[in-house]
C-alpha cells in the first residue's frame, strides 16, 4: 500500500506539465492520494483540464479574494468532507520588479508580491484549517533567493524571504492542531515562473554548474519530496525550509 493512500490533497497552482506543482500532484497521485486541483480563472481552467483527468476536482480560488478562497475550501468541503494536506505553489511579481533596483519597485508593485506570494499562505491556511484532518500538512514552495541576494530575483526573493517566515509561525502556532506546515526550496528549474526572470538561461546553467554530474533538479524530484512532507513519514519536521538542489545552496 501506498503511504498516502486515501488521502485528499489539494493542489494550487499547476500552470501546465513543467510546473513544480504537476511535478507534487504526480507524486502525491504516485503514493495514492487523490489530489484536487484549484485555478486562478477560466483561462487556467481550460489548461489545467488538459492535463488532469475527467474524474479530478477543479475549483475556482483566486488567492487575491478572500472571498474566493473561503468559497473554494466551502465547496472542497462540500465534495471531500475533510482534506489531508494543501500544497501551496504560488508567486507572482511584476517583471519590472524582478530586475533593476530594489529602490525603483514601486509601493504598488512591493504589494502585490506580497499579497500573492507570502499573504496568500496565510489566507490558504486560514480557510482550510476548519477541513485539515488531524496529522494534516501544508507545504509551499520557496527558492534561495529568499536568503541570498540573486542577480534578478530582486522583489521575488525579499516575498520568499517572507514566506519562509510564514512557515515557521504558521508551524508554530497550527502544530498543537496536528497541522504541520513546511516549505521547500526548490533548485532552478525551467517553469513558467522562472522564465520569467531575466537572463532565466543562465540561472538555470548557474544551477546546473553547481550540481554533481551537472545536472539539476527535476520536478519529480522536488514532487517526491512534497509527498513525503505531506505524509505521515514526515511527523517529526514542522517549519523547516528543505532544499531541493542537488546542494546548489552549498555552494
Amino acid at each position: 500500500m501506498s503511504f498516502l493512500t486515501g488521502k485528499k490533497i489539494v493542489v494550487m497552482g499547476v500552470a501546465n506539465k513543467r510546473s513544480i506543482a504537476w511535478g507534487c500532484a504526480n507524486a502525491l497521485k504516485e503514493q495514492g492520494a487523490e489530489v484536487i486541483y484549484t485555478y486562478q480563472n477560466e483561462r487556467m481552467e481550460k489548461s489545467l483540464r488538459k492535463l488532469v483527468g475527467e474524474e479530478d476536482f477543479l475549483v475556482e480560488c483566486d488567492v487575491a479574494s478572500d472571498d474566493s478562497i473561503q468559497t473554494a475550501f466551502e465547496k472542497i468541503k462540500a465534495y471531500a468532507g475533510e482534506i489531508h494536506g494543501v500544497v501551496h505553489a504560488i508567486a507572482y511579481a511584476n517583471k519590472e520588479d524582478l530586475q533593476g533596483e530594489i529602490t525603483d519597485i514601486s509601493r504598488e508593485g512591493y504589494n502585490l508580491a506580497q499579497e500573492i506570494s507570502s499573504y496568500s499562505l496565510v489566507a490558504v491556511t486560514r480557510y482550510a484549517k476548519p477541513i485539515l484532518a488531524e496529522n494534516s500538512a501544508v507545504v509551499t514552495l520557496s527558492y534561495l533567493g529568499a536568503e541570498r541576494a540573486v542577480p534578478n530575483y530582486n522583489m521575488m526573493g525579499i516575498a520568499k524571504a517572507a514566506l519562509e517566515s510564514a512557515v515557521r509561525y504558521l508551524a508554530a502556532e497550527l502544530a498543537p492542531q496536528g497541522i504541520r506546515v513546511n516549505a521547500i526550496s526548490a533548485g532552478a528549474i525551467k517553469t513558467l515562473a522562472v522564465t520569467g526572470v531575466k537572463d532565466y538561461q543562465k540561472l538555470l546553467q548557474l544551477s546546473e554548474d553547481r550540481t554533481p554530474g551537472n545536472v539539476g533538479v527535476t520536478i519529480e524530484e522536488v514532487g517526491n519530496t512534497c509527498a513525503f512532507l505531506i505524509s505521515p513519514l514526515s511527523s517529526g519536521i514542522i517549519g523547516e525550509v528543505i532544499f531541493v538542489d542537488k546542494g546548489v545552496h552549498l555552494s
